[in-house]
């Protein structure tokens, strides 16, 4: 398999961060970030932990009663993050 550029993998990063941003309520699931981004599930997982270990995004691992999600994962923006793409876009 070709190796991604990181030019190309940035590009796919804000294409994520976007589509976040357009569902700021309602925390989505890796399955769902990667059939909107037509990409494997893995591999969107693994750009996912590096937005996150950026400090861009954020990891739900739990519902709402506190039970622990074993096999999903939900991602949202973290609240900072908005309100400076909100700023960005509304320029």
């Amino acid at each position: 398999m070709p190796k991604i550029s990181d030019k190309k993998i940035q590009r796919i990063k804000e294409e994520i961060l976007s589509l976040l941003y357009e569902n700021p309520a309602k925390p989505l699931y890796t399955s769902y970030i990667a059939e909107e981004m037509i990409r494997d599930e893995e591999f969107i997982l693994r750009v996912l932990e590096e937005l996150n270990k950026e400090g861009l995004i954020d990891k739900i691992q739990s519902n709402t009663n506190g039970k622990q999600y074993l096999a999903r994962k939900k991602w949202t923006l973290q609240p900072k993050v908005y309100s400076q793409y909100k700023q960005l876009i509304n320029q």
